[in-house]
């Protein structure tokens, strides 16, 4: 099966496509682009994911990455280079995807789940910067996918973490 990149987001127009690729000014002004638009994920994580339940949150990161996907490939292609780091819908729409089963690691009170939200940035930043594994081999395929599975690759990296640390945790 050959990946292809997707054809709807060519009838964008250039101003809005990367706006949204870029989170408008998050990627374009901001120092560490991939930091803040991971930063911006973790708040669309409590804003928009809290209340949805597993099943739920599956279904919007799925759809959402392909919308991402889409947009992604896209931008690159208008901007003329490959993955380019203003460009970070990637790692905002990959965040919610280091908290799946969030319910099943957390804690009562707040804290817990601060430190849950804060662990999982921090993996998540580390994956995404290192790209270890097949995280790095993911990143060369074409257009908007190898853009986005990067990023998906190291948000399931950031969950299997977080949840076999907190398995440790459990058994000790």
């Amino acid at each position: 099966m050959k990946l292809e990149q997707p054809s709807w987001p060519r009838h964008l127009p250039t101003e809005g496509l990367l706006a949204m690729a870029t989170l408008g000014p998050l990627g374009l002004r901001m120092r560490a682009p991939g930091t803040w638009g991971s930063a911006a994920g973790v708040l669309f994580f409590v804003v928009c994911f809290f209340p949805l339940g597993l099943v739920e949150s599956a279904v919007a990161i799925a759809v959402l990455g392909y919308l991402a996907v889409g947009i992604c490939g896209e931008a690159e292609i208008r901007l003329g280079r490959h993955d380019p780091g203003e460009i970070i819908l990637d790692e905002f729409v990959s965040m919610p995807l280091c908290f799946l089963g969030w319910r099943m690691i957390v804690g009562p009170g707040p804290l817990p789940f601060l430190g849950l939200l804060v662990a999982g940035f921090a993996l998540f930043r580390f994956y995404d910067i290192k790209k270890p594994l097949v995280i790095n081999a993911l990143q060369e395929l074409p257009g908007g996918w190898g853009v986005v599975l990067d990023d998906t690759a190291a948000a399931l990296a950031t969950c299997a973490t977080l949840h076999l640390a907190h398995a440790v945790w459990v058994l000790l």
